[in-house]
């Protein structure tokens, strides 16, 4: 076992000695790259989806290299490597893992953090110095493809676990209000401008529908993410992993997460391109966009209450003022706004990070990890607390709603297959020169009787 010295331990490495925190599990290598990349430290950490997934692939490589290469990985040293990468997958050792996004492009130092804290743990659960971080937990991998694997890992979980069902979830409260609002009809609005009549519900099958194509699309982008890099060790060739080792660590990925997890084709794409992660990204972005324009639509709808459309009323959830007493802003809508704004200038890092790298390797992995995995953190707690707090409470003011509707100088357009769209603009332009209805300018103008009039226009027939 290391040599104690006080509150800490001497570990070696390669390079020579380090002092280690004695309560932790970390090596030399982990605390090489805690002092030196001091950057972001406690605030922009490798994220724990990532450490989730080493934990996953660490297991499943242990047991691939146990049914191939047994005299190495034997069943003793499986069974505390599982057992240690179990509590790296639980949370249980997350106080083990103090690195920052900022350290190597390879993310060499998160790897080898992973493969220190589980021999570290397998050997305390050992009693006995039982695991080599490099030989055993590392056995039959590289850092250059081990990383990638984790990052497809934790994007699929992210979107298919946490992303994908606070958008559903949406979607089928906006199903609900569409149906309670089918009847509500309103003036339809293009260019900010008074547009002919459309339904609420109409309206809000819209957002539903955005909502329900952005999550096809996020399902489309699953595909090539399903696609691992494991054993293609340092640079796609697959130099010390034993023939089937790919495979074998890919099926037992798919057996531990239950997703159809698979072994990329091409090892050297696999380590050196990430535009499985840009593709995906760009639909997490195309939600982010439609979620912009409908938190934009509610607050429009919902402005005033007595100065602006006021043609819903949405969640009074906090006081919106300190000095305007009784003032009630729109702040899910401003919430989910600020999110979309950060996933768009995520998804601008994401794809500069992976045109970048040089021959066998991208060198910006963990920052398209932090951005991305952030996204669809940041975008799933954005809708859960968008569903909850607002679009459950939105309300139709349909007095509103029809004082607007029969204000429009747009419903001329129903007058066009009877006096013409030139009379018809004419009536509008009247209408609004002199403050009267339509009713007032058609029939002063000459173009229909009041009682053909009354025969031929119908507003809420036009939806």
């Amino acid at each position: 076992m290391a040599a104690e010295t006080g509150a800490y331990r001497i570990e070696h490495d390669s390079m020579g000695e380090m002092r280690v925190p004695a309560d932790k599990y970390w090596g030399a290598q982990t605390q090489r790259s805690r002092e030196n990349f001091p950057i972001g430290v406690g605030k922009e950490t490798m994220p724990e989806e990532i450490i989730h997934a080493f934990g996953i692939l660490k297991k499943a490589a242990a047991r691939a290299n146990h049914a191939l290469k047994p005299e190495k990985m034997t069943a003793e040293k499986l069974g505390c490597v599982c057992r240690a990468a179990d509590e790296v997958i639980s949370g249980e050792l997350a106080a083990h893992f103090p690195l920052v996004v900022w350290q190597t492009g390879s993310g060499t130092q998160s790897n080898m953090n992973a493969n220190e804290v589980i021999a570290g743990r397998g050997n305390a659960l050992a009693g006995k110095k039982l695991l080599h971080p490099n030989d055993d937990v590392n056995m039959s991998q590289s850092s250059n493809d081990t990383f990638p694997t984790a990052l497809h890992i934790a994007a699929v979980i992210a979107l298919e676990d946490t992303l994908l069902p606070a958008v559903e979830r949406l979607a089928g409260t906006l199903r609900k209000l569409e149906g309670e609002n089918a009847g509500a009809v309103k003036s339809g609005r293009t260019h900010l401008q008074d547009a002919v009549p459309i339904s609420f519900g109409q309206e809000i099958s819209g957002w539903r529908a955005s909502l329900e194509r952005d999550a096809e699309m996020i399902r489309l982008a699953l595909g090539p993410l399903y696609a691992l890099a494991l054993g293609g060790t340092a640079v796609g060739t697959g130099l010390n992993a034993p023939a089937g080792f790919a495979e074998a660590a890919a099926a037992e990925i798919a057996k531990l997460t239950g997703k159809p997890f698979r072994t990329a084709e091409n090892k050297f794409h696999a380590l050196t391109s990430r535009d499985e992660l840009v593709f995906a990204h760009g639909a997490v972005k195309a939600l982010a966009g439609d979620l912009m324009k409908m938190a934009n639509d509610v607050r429009w709808l919902a402005s005033g209450p007595r100065c602006g459309l006021g043609e819903i009323s949405i969640p009074e959830n906090e006081p919106g003022s300190s000095i305007m007493p009784g003032k009630v802003n729109p702040t899910q809508c401003e919430q989910v706004t600020m999110v979309a704004v950060q996933v768009m200038g995520n998804d601008a890092a994401i794809g500069f990070a992976a045109s970048q790298g040089n021959f066998e390797l991208n060198v910006f992995m963990p920052v398209i990890a932090y951005n991305f995995l952030q996204s669809c953190r940041l975008t799933a707690e954005s809708i859960e607390a968008f569903t909850d707090r607002c679009a459950a409470g939105i309300r139709a003011n349909r007095e509103k709603m029809a004082e607007n509707l029969h204000r429009s100088l747009m419903l001329v357009t129903a007058l066009n297959p009877y006096i013409g769209y030139e009379n018809a603009a004419k009536t509008a332009k009247y209408a609004y020169q002199h403050d009267v209805s339509l009713k007032e300018a058609c029939v002063g103008l000459g173009f229909l009787t009041q009682e053909r009039f009354d025969e031929v226009f119908h507003p809420e027939d036009m939806i």
